[in-house]
This record gives C-alpha cells, structure tokens and sequence, in this order.
C-alpha cells in the first residue's frame, strides 16, 4: 500500500503541473496556408510583387555568392544565402504590401485612424472613433467633412486631422487649446494627413503621408512616465465622453479603411 501510496505521489507530482494538449483549430490555416494568404493579398495591391520578390532573392545569392568567392567557399556561403534570400523575399513583400495598402485607402476617410490603429508598442492610448469633426457630408461623401483624431502616449498628445486643410487646421488649434487647458505641461503634436511635398509644412502644423504617419508618431520622444500618461488619457477621455455625439458626423467608420495587417502578415 505504501508503494502505490508513494507511486501515486510521484505521479502527481510530475504530472500536475503538466498542461494538457490543446486540439489544434481546424479552421486555423497551416504556415504554408498563411503563406499563401499573405502572398495573394501582396498580390492584390502590388501586381509585380513577385518580380521584386525574386530580383530581391537573387541579389541577395549573388552577394553571398561573391562573398563565398572571395574567402574561398562558394559552396557553402552559397547555402547560407538560401535561407537569408527567402528573409530578403519576404521583408520586400511586406514593405511592399505595406505601401501598396496605404495607397489603397490614401485620401478615404478614416485612414488616419486605420494608420494609428496599426501602432501596436509603446503604451499608447487611442481613440478609436473621430473626437471632433467640422463640415457636413454630401450623402455618402465625406471628402468635404474634416475629422479628428487622438493619441496618447510618452511622447505626450498627438492630433492628427484629416480632410480639407483649413477645416482640419482649426480642429487641431480649437483641439490644442482644451487640452493645454486639461494637460498642463504635456507635450501636444500636431499632425495633418496630407502630401508633405506638394503642400509644404505651415506653423507647427505637420503635414505627414498616411503611409508614413505611425512610424512618425512612434518616433517621437519620450517625455512623459507611464503613470502620467495613464493621468492625461483618463482626464481627455473624460472631456471626450462629455461632448460624445457633438459635431461627429455620423456614418464615418474608421474600420472601413483599416489596413489588413493580418492579410500582410498571413495570420
């Protein structure tokens, strides 16, 4: 009895804190299914994606190649291009899909949000609907209406507008004043999505493509802490939730113009 005692003992032990197996999805693609996903999606929006693939993978052989030449291993170096040339292949790809993305919802409504909502580090807090918008819609037609977005993180506030740009500029100063008066000593940024080269920059207003305007946000520096991020989000949300419904036109859906990054990524 004492042995089956100290038997079962043992197997307790070592097997309580073992996790059971999870059944594999059956509706969840394999690697080489969100492979093929991903590539049918790069194909979508950039229809000589596979030349750039291929004349990426090739240049990358050929400089291990000549490498290999030069040290006296061609062979070998040449087997370690194979994998570095597929690398090369996929990081053209997705720079590729990500610009050919943006180019697709460039100048439609709510791609500022679908931009910012594709920042996924740094602690930041955004809104996910417009906060302010000024203009009427024409039926379907937004063109005319200027919207307003929000960011919140280390860097301190970040306004982004979008729209007609003298609409869109009187958001962001009308924007800045409530929060200079809400987050005194935060840092405030003004953005406006637009062409940088055609239209210039003007005042402390800057003009950034949609392509370009999370990897712009997420190089900002860090000014604020974490918990003082966590006090200016909670006080601007509050003042966003007291005049929730004003001036927002409705019908405008930002997920309408998301970019799919889980196509990209073939997840």
């Amino acid at each position: 009895m004492a042995r089956e005692a100290s038997g079962s003992t043992k197997a307790s032990r070592f097997g309580r804190n073992k996790a059971p197996k999870q059944p594999k999805d059956p509706n969840k693609p394999g690697r080489i299914a969100q492979m093929k996903q991903a590539y049918g999606f790069a194909k979508q929006v950039d229809p000589k994606i596979t030349q750039w693939m291929v004349g990426a993978a090739l240049l990358t052989l050929l400089v291990m190649v000549a490498i290999g030449f030069l040290v006296g291993h061609p062979w070998y170096f040449l087997f370690l291009g194979i994998p570095l040339a597929a690398l090369a292949a996929m990081i053209v790809m997705s720079r590729r899909t990500d610009r050919g993305a943006y180019s697709m919802i460039e100048g439609k409504p709510g791609a500022t949000m679908a931009a910012l909502s594709s920042i996924r580090r740094g602690g930041w807090f955004i809104e996910q609907q417009p906060i302010a918008a000024d203009g009427r819609p024409k039926g379907q037609d937004y063109t005319n209406v200027a919207t307003l977005y929000r960011a919140v993180g280390r860097p301190g506030v970040v306004l982004v507008a979008e729209g007609p740009t003298a609409r869109a500029k009187k958001l962001l100063v009308e924007e800045r004043r409530k929060v200079e008066r809400l987050a005194s000593g935060s840092p405030v940024h003004l953005m406006r999505v637009g062409d940088a080269e055609a239209e210039g920059q003007t005042g402390d207003v800057e003009v950034v493509p949609v392509r370009k305007l999370a990897s712009k946000v997420q190089r900002l520096k860090p000014v604020l802490t974490k918990e003082e991020v966590a006090v200016v989000n909670k006080r601007l949300k509050a003042m966003t939730g007291a005049r929730a419904g004003a001036g927002v036109p409705a019908g405008i859906d930002p997920t309408r113009a998301r970019v799919d990054r889980k196509g990209m990524r073939g997840r």
